[in-house]
């Protein structure tokens, strides 16, 4: 099958304020598709929108704010889809939100909040977006998944349970759609430069590991467009990450070990 084209696509990007969110409207913006931004910051989504018809002339560039653990902010994204478009080609989950700590000292709250925009808000927009993808041209779903989706870490498991729950899902979705010929993309990003770190919903803990090498999100988004572009079905940005899930794979207990000297308590 022919590379995909961007020209014209109608593309819906969560989490687009800043970002992976945000460097991917710009890639998409740049190769003429038509842009929805989704995220809570209505003043940034104005920046970003403005960025991106700036990078391609005529390209549409248009904003809804919310938040996306709202079911009537997401039926008013597909609704704006409909009506502005009559369609939607391309959607993107990609808000998403975490917590440091150690689960026995965290609550049901934290746990809650990360998997209903994580996991279920993105679930529940695809099932509202579905309709309009199935008469989409060259439609596609993209997950911004995690490494940490494919290998808990010590003081994410929040995190960590939202990013299993949207792979796993994400595989069965793929097989489902499949014969509509809608492609389902997962991209498993390890740590990024993001404000990502900057807006969690606790901090109880600092992470062991500290400050990993982190890629550029404008990397990320480059390599997530390419993917699409090829019909990929999975994958990894950064090469360390990479790393971890085939180390994970060929020796789980080696690995097991290594985490669970990260997650002891410090003396």
């Amino acid at each position: 099958m022919a590379r995909r084209s961007f020209a014209h696509s109608r593309v819906l990007i969560t989490g687009a304020s800043s970002g992976i969110g945000r460097e991917l409207a710009l890639a998409f913006a740049r190769r003429g598709a038509g842009v929805m931004l989704a995220a809570r910051r209505e003043s940034e989504l104005h920046v970003v929108a403005d960025q991106c018809r700036r990078q391609s002339a005529g390209v549409d560039a248009i904003l809804l704010a919310g938040n996306l653990t709202d079911p009537a902010y997401r039926r008013a994204l597909a609704q704006t889809a409909t009506e502005k478009w009559h369609g939607l080609d391309i959607l993107v989950n990609n808000a998403g939100v975490s917590a440091h700590g150690r689960f026995a000292g965290s609550d049901e709250a934290t746990l809650r909040q990360v998997m209903e925009l994580n996991f279920f808000a993105a679930a529940e927009l695809t099932r509202l977006a579905l309709p309009l993808l199935k008469q989409g041209e060259r439609p596609a779903i993209v997950n911004i998944g995690s490494i940490i989706g494919h290998r808990g870490l010590p003081l994410n498991s929040e995190y960590a349970a939202s990013k299993f729950a949207l792979r796993g899902w994400t595989e069965s979705l793929r097989a489902e759609l499949a014969a509509d010929g809608v492609d389902v993309l997962l991209v498993s990003p390890g740590t990024t430069e993001t404000e990502f770190f900057d807006h969690l919903i606790a901090k109880r803990a600092d992470l062991p590991w500290g400050e990993s090498t982190a890629i550029p999100a404008a990397a990320v988004a480059e390599q997530t467009v390419r993917a699409l572009e090829r019909g990929r079905h999975e994958i990894f940005p950064n090469w360390r990450g990479r790393a971890l899930v085939y180390a994970n794979r060929l020796a789980p207990g080696l690995i097991d070990r290594v985490v669970a000297k990260l997650g002891s308590p410090p003396p």
